[in-house]
């Protein structure tokens, strides 16, 4: 079996200490293969929020956690106007990952992160033709059998959040391309604080059977009719276990499980079930 933590919208500089430390418990209890993290990293891209974003990385990485991230709109500079133009992602490359497109091979199991954050956008998020390929190439040289896992921070295909419908990613036909193309099979990603688990297929018919995965916000103070929480996926001979952990009195408590078997090319719930972690 492999076990990804996905974690998302950390936002260090408006994140609750609490959290920073239960996650880390939670990381060393749960003993996953890989964690990864979708995106805002900071709240404001300031430096002194970037540090202790890799001052949390550095804790994960000193227990022996590998760890996959990609940038989100939070950690582009928003006042800084030259910074915002001139280098957007400089200090999100000087402390996290000078890599914006990280990738990792797992047994079975590929996991590929794409930048979508934008210097000139306030909140949404986009690919351009070069990642789309990029990505093509890359799940290109993985084995038929492999599992793929694409991650973003702003999610690709809008999604009903609350009363309110997000909207996709701009370009949206080139994100379908890249997903349909490189035999995508589950998109992780962020940004909206809010969790869940969906057969793409039921949101846009061009996405196939691609499961969408997205965790809530992990750290923040900012919550959207949510508590913080984040996700584990737990992959095992073509069933994929999407378990909410939820903070609730004062701890992150498994709160809710689904899991999916792929089947005839699409991904299909078999059942909800408590979680038995």
């Amino acid at each position: 079996m492999t076990r990804i933590v996905h974690l998302s919208d950390l936002h260090f500089g408006a994140h609750d200490e609490r959290l920073v430390e239960a996650v880390e418990w939670q990381a060393d209890k749960l003993k996953p293969d890989l964690i990864v993290i979708s995106g805002d990293f900071t709240q404001r891209a300031r430096t002194e929020e970037f540090r202790e974003a890799c001052e949390f990385l550095d804790r994960l990485r000193e227990r022996g956690h590998e760890v996959l991230g990609v940038p989100g709109n939070h950690d582009v500079p928003l006042y800084d106007v030259l910074r915002r133009f001139l280098s957007p992602l400089a200090r999100y490359r000087r402390f996290i990952d000078d890599t914006l497109c990280p990738f990792i091979e797992l047994p079975g199991v590929a996991v590929l992160g794409i930048n979508t954050a934008r210097s000139l956008t306030f909140k949404d998020g986009r690919l351009n033709r070069d990642q789309v390929e990029f990505i093509r190439e890359t799940f290109a040289r993985t084995s038929g059998e492999t599992l793929r896992i694409l991650v973003t921070h702003h999610p690709l295909l809008a999604l009903r959040v609350g009363e309110e419908v997000e909207r996709a990613i701009g370009r949206q036909e080139l994100a379908l391309d890249a997903v349909e193309e490189s035999g995508v099979d589950m998109l992780l990603a962020g940004h909206n604080h809010h969790a869940l688990s969906h057969d793409a297929g039921d949101l846009v018919t061009r996405a196939g059977g691609v499961l969408v995965v997205q965790a809530g916000t992990a750290t923040s103070t900012r919550v959207r009719e949510q508590e913080q929480s984040f996700n584990t996926i737990d992959i095992a001979e073509g069933v994929a276990t999407i378990t909410v952990h939820a903070w609730k009195s004062g701890d992150f408590r498994a709160s809710d499980a689904q899991r999916y078997e792929w089947q005839d090319g699409r991904w299909r719930i078999l059942k909800s079930a408590e979680s038995a972690h």
